[in-house]
């Protein structure tokens, strides 16, 4: 007897007892609610993705020529169309990959005190700029809390100060992440729930407008959401999509540093780490220069140019073939990486994001059966989600479809591989309409729906949805790392044990794939975004974003184009 079999006879043996005893239960697993959602099918396709030939699936490596060729095998066996660059199944992203030397040694001097940090052990060092090596000689360390410049919120982390010359040291997440319910910072940068200036993305950008040498991120496991595993795993490499203004769009020197690390670095200098943590929390707070305290590194750092590709398939609207409902889901992982005793290990990305892909099959295949949409339907699996959202970036700055006329992105990001569950979640709940009408599909499907139980993760700055939010495009975001699912096989706390030991492989070696998983509850969210992206189909309505979201005025100001009569 198989897995699934032996956890649905304890179903009906469990509801069958409980009926005769007189207790109330929830309504069994339906099938029906998985739809055309095929989940032995999406467990092949993970299968191949994480396979050895596949190599981890990094952007400009021999995985990633394997990887697009099967993609476009798969989309056309299913019957799409090609959807890329001049009637082709790609579209080209440029890329920047820069790989530091790993024996790096920075020293961190204080008055005639003389610290060494070294790289992949203490720090984390990497470059978004195409030099061959990074030097930084005495620079002076600043430390700018949170690193928050937020007018509409009333904050400013910096006041002013010059930091041209100087490396900016940060804290990760927001300044209300960590503050009681009686300080004057709670609930201004949405408390628990990260805003997008509690992202490292943020803080580096932040620290280019600034003027900054250099950014240093202090971790910690809490306001990072991964432990310092996550952050040492892929050795420093750096992608970005090729920019004319590469050499000014980032600061020289990025970086993390662990907390013992910073601890460390704070008390030479004669600071209290923990104490300026809680002084930070405060809009009065200033930056605070490490007293005659000064940072040195010489880095040598291999730079690659390479071409990297998004493989998007479609299928032509009947109706409305300018206006488009786009799904999509990352292709790429980490690839092969040597540990510090030189053993190579492939981080194959299964369920990261080998579900997300498999799940786009099943709706490509899902609607390619089925009657012709009014609007074009469009299937992306983007490249480099994994090294900042690149693939998707580059689609939205370089659209292969008006992004005007797109009436929605719905992107798959991570699938529970634990079994049918009686609830779902909404990421960055309270965004737009599609949230209430994924709502309302999994009601349909007999289940409920509730915020993600874990919004300081900030899954919605995670994914490949927000380059189109920021666009103005209205977003789905579909991630099973949101919370505990109430599983029907041993309810949440079941579900709460699966998640913690998938965060353990989360951009692991050990995120593989496996023959035990049960994949009826990632077809079940799968089914919950077809019916969505159904509605959106085979009508003409647009959804909108709600008031307050800080989408809503960029989607506005194209309301006209919209309005026409079709």
């Amino acid at each position: 007897m198989t897995f699934r079999r032996r956890a649905y006879s304890s179903l009906l043996l469990g509801t069958a007892l409980a009926l005769t005893l007189g207790k109330a239960v929830a309504a069994p697993f339906d099938p029906a609610s998985l739809g055309p959602i095929n989940p032995a099918r999406m467990s092949d396709a993970i299968k191949v993705l994480a396979s050895d030939p596949f190599q981890g699936r990094a952007p400009g490596t021999p995985g990633e020529a394997v990887t697009v060729k099967w993609l476009i095998e798969q989309y056309q066996k299913i019957g799409l169309e090609p959807g890329g660059d001049n009637g082709g199944w790609t579209q080209t992203v440029p890329m920047l990959r820069t790989r530091p030397n790993p024996s790096t040694v920075a020293t961190v001097r204080t008055g005639a005190k003389t610290s060494q940090f070294h790289q992949l052990n203490d720090l984390v060092l990497s470059t978004l700029q195409p030099r061959k090596r990074v030097v930084i000689d005495h620079a002076p360390l600043v430390f700018v809390g949170y690193g928050v410049s937020a007018p509409e919120r009333n904050w400013d982390d910096f006041k002013g100060v010059d930091l041209h010359g100087k490396i900016a040291v940060f804290l990760v997440n927001d300044p209300d992440f960590e503050a009681a319910s009686n300080e004057p910072v709670s609930g201004r940068f949405g408390g628990k729930t990260m805003t997008y200036y509690g992202r490292w993305t943020y803080k580096f950008e932040e620290a280019a407008r600034q003027g900054a040498l250099g950014a240093l991120i202090i971790h910690d496991t809490a306001g990072a959401s991964y432990p310092w595993s996550t952050v040492i795993a892929p050795s420093g490499e750096e992608y970005d999509i090729l920019r004319p203004n590469a050499a000014t769009a980032s600061v020289p020197m990025i970086g993390w540093m662990s907390t013992p690390t910073a601890e460390r670095i704070f008390a030479q200098a004669g600071l209290d780490l923990p104490h300026l943590r809680v002084a930070a929390r405060s809009p009065d707070f200033k930056p605070v220069t490490l007293a005659d305290t000064t940072f040195s590194v010489k880095m040598s750092v291999k730079v690659d140019y390479l071409k990297s590709q998004n493989v998007i398939g479609k299928i032509s609207g009947s109706k409305y073939p300018d206006e488009s409902v786009l799904f999509g889901a990352h292709w790429d992982a980490f690839g092969q990486s040597k540990n510090p005793k030189g053993q190579v290990s492939i981080r194959r990305g299964a369920i990261d994001d080998g579900s997300g892909i498999a799940a786009l099959f099943e709706l490509a295949r899902s609607f390619q059966s089925g009657p012709k949409p009014l609007r074009t339907l469009r299937f992306a699996a983007w490249t480099g989600e994994e090294r900042g959202l690149l693939g998707s970036n580059w689609y939205a700055t370089h659209p292969l479809a008006p992004l005007e006329k797109t009436a929605a992105d719905l992107t798959m990001d991570v699938l529970q591989m634990a079994g049918p569950s009686r609830n779902a979640y909404i990421i960055g709940a309270g965004q737009d309409s599609l949230q209430d009408q994924f709502a309302d599909a999994a009601k349909e499907q007999g289940r409920t729906t509730e915020p993600e139980s874990m919004p300081e993760r900030g899954a919605f700055y995670r994914a490949d949805h927000l380059p189109f939010a920021r666009a103005g495009v209205p977003v789905l975001a579909v991630m099973d790392m949101a919370g505990p699912f109430d599983l029907y096989e041993g309810g949440k706390e079941a579900g709460l044990t699966w998640l913690k030991n998938y965060m353990q492989c989360y951009h692991q070696a050990c995120d593989e794939w496996r023959a035990d998983w049960d994949l009826r509850g990632a077809a079940q969210d799968v089914e919950a975004v077809r019916r969505v992206g159904a509605k959106l189909a085979f009508s003409h309505d647009w959804p909108t974003w709600k008031q307050g979201s800080e989408f809503a005025a960029i989607r506005q100001k194209s309301s006209a184009v919209r309005s026409e009569t079709p």
